[in-house]
């Protein structure tokens, strides 16, 4: 089992800060209390827009690969390719294929990128932004494995 949450650096928690300043000093020309209401409803709002931005998760559960929103059989998945930093930038930019499922975070500099081998399925690869490529490789080579297992006791 992999659980991964894709959460927003420490840092980038500065941003619903300024937003919070912002908006105080914006609403501080119709009073304080207008000021202090902006203050507090910008920041609020910054927050919870960044906190869901870093809410996306990718699992491997049950056969399953569940990247975001998106939930995908294992057996539908061929090789997983770990990529360092300079690879995963290349392949969201210039190699990047426009068909390609993509869930990426910029704060996140590795990635893993995985074959799709299902034939009815046009998109030719997921790529996914992740901390760890080498335990998520790992994680969908075990899935794939105990997914062929139950099928192969199943046949028989």
């Amino acid at each position: 089992m992999y659980d991964e949450r894709l959460t927003a650096p420490p840092a980038m928690w500065l941003l619903p800060v300024g937003s919070a300043i912002s908006f105080g000093l914006i609403f501080m020309i119709f009073g304080p209390v207008p000021g202090l209401i902006g203050l507090v409803a910008g920041g609020a709002a910054a927050a919870v827009l960044l906190s869901s931005y870093g809410s996306a998760r990718i699992r491997v559960v049950q056969g399953l690969l569940v990247a975001g929103e998106a939930r995908i059989p294992v057996e539908a998945l061929g090789e997983a390719h770990p990529m360092d930093r300079e690879e995963s930038f290349a392949w969201r930019t210039h190699k990047a294929n426009g068909r390609a499922f993509m869930l990426l975070r910029s704060y996140i500099p590795t990635a893993i990128r995985v074959d799709v081998t299902d034939p009815k399925d046009p998109t030719p690869y997921v790529y996914l932004s992740t901390r760890t490529p080498d335990a998520l490789a790992e994680a969908l080579v075990t899935a794939r494995a105990e997914a062929a297992r139950q099928t192969a006791a199943q046949g028989q």
